[in-house]
């Protein structure tokens, strides 16, 4: 992983990448993170090339101190050069950084192997939309081997193992593994942050929560809210790249300002609950998201969602009828918006619906043993080879 807790400013891979080791740690397996300590422009307060225990998983640190945005780690490297090949299997989480060519490059060196998890980063229109020519070079350069040589490829949604079939690589069998969802933390007696407890006063909010950038599709969302005239939208998390300006600017021209609260930084603990707690409805309108961890956890907590079909968990939404899958223009958003705001019996049953749905199938332990059985069957596999040559 390039980097890791407690680095939650990077959003919900950080979260699910633990939870998943945590979950393997419990059922008994022996789990080890390699990862930097980059944390924005500075570094995570974690000791360096020694082990941490992190609820069962064991995690070591290293500095990146040049290329930083590469995760750039000679450390890291002659670290993975001595303990990889000592590993049963490797799992590489994220694509287009250092860490994961390395990861993969000393695995195979080693006959170890690995399995990658894009993590939704091979959309055509993420590819597309940023750094188009560098993302397409280091494909063809680097991560096509890197993908085409793994044992398998894990995506998180059926939409991000269409995109990765799509790509026409000779690709290993691609596994389609969900996220997980922790439990919602106790809210009773907990102490709510003041700019917080500002924003949630009134309640009856649509809640956006997540990284604040050009993928969520935020704008889109605010560009519905005219014609949602009683709807208040509460935008919250890290904003990494200044987008929460152009997007309070967007509110102020639509003149829904007065109806737009942006909390620009992470929120967590408490403070996060409060922000589900109080909402009426959670919005998740981006451009490309391989699965939506947060509407997940809205979900968790009972919170009617609406999603656009670009959301990699908008299969779920639809299965668990926990809300509504609408087109990513501002007419289809705000009808589906309208529909839930104003009819309080639906919203409480696609909430209640919604809940359900994930306590009974998208627990962590039962992730962690989906996630197990694949291992398994990868090494069953490199064994029935091993006995054949």
């Amino acid at each position: 992983m390039p980097t890791y807790l407690p680095a939650v400013r990077y959003g919900g891979p950080i979260r699910s990448v633990h939870a998943l080791c945590r979950g393997l740690a419990a059922r008994g397996h022996d789990v080890h993170v390699f990862t930097t300590s980059v944390d924005g422009d500075g570094d995570s307060d974690v000791p360096l090339g020694q082990v941490v225990d992190l609820e069962g998983v064991k995690v070591t640190y290293f500095q990146s101190r040049w290329l930083r945005r590469l995760y750039w780690s000679p450390p890291l490297y002659r670290a993975l050069t001595a303990s990889l090949p000592k590993f049963d299997l490797v799992h590489l989480h994220a694509i287009y950084l250092w860490p994961m060519w390395a990861g993969a490059h000393i695995a195979r060196a080693s006959h170890v192997p690995y399995v990658s998890s894009p993590r939704g980063m091979l959309a055509p229109q993420l590819i597309r939309r940023k750094n188009r020519l560098i993302k397409e070079a280091w494909l063809a350069l680097i991560e096509r081997r890197n993908l085409e040589k793994a044992a398998a490829i894990h995506a998180t949604s059926t939409g991000e193992a269409d995109d990765l079939r799509a790509l026409g690589w000779s690709l290993p069998p691609v596994r389609i593994i969900p996220h997980g969802v922790d439990d919602p933390e106790p809210l009773a007696d907990a102490t709510i942050s003041p700019d917080v407890a500002a924003a949630i006063s009134g309640g009856g909010y649509v809640l956006a929560l997540g990284r604040i950038n050009w993928e969520k599709g935020l704008d889109r969302l605010i560009a519905a809210l005219p014609y949602v005239p009683l709807a208040r939208l509460l935008i919250a998390g890290g904003d990494r790249e200044g987008h929460a300006a152009m997007l309070a600017e967007l509110a102020r021209q639509a003149d829904v300002g007065d109806r737009v609260t942006i909390l620009s930084r992470h929120v967590d603990g408490a403070d996060k609950e409060a922000l589900f707690a109080h909402a009426a409805a959670f919005a998740m309108t981006s451009l490309s998201e391989n699965f939506g961890l947060a509407a997940f956890e809205a979900m968790r907590r009972g919170l009617p969602v609406v999603v656009t079909r670009e959301v990699g968990m908008s299969e779920i939404v639809r299965e668990a009828k926990a809300g509504l899958v609408v087109e990513g223009n501002p007419q289809a958003i705000s009808s589906g918006l309208d529909a839930i705001l104003c009819d309080p019996a639906k919203r409480q049953a696609m909430g209640e619906a919604g809940r359900n749905h994930v306590v009974a199938h998208y627990g962590w332990p039962a992730v962690a043993e989906q996630m197990e059985d694949l291992y398994r069957s990868i090494l069953q596999t490199n064994t029935s080879k091993s006995m054949v040559r």
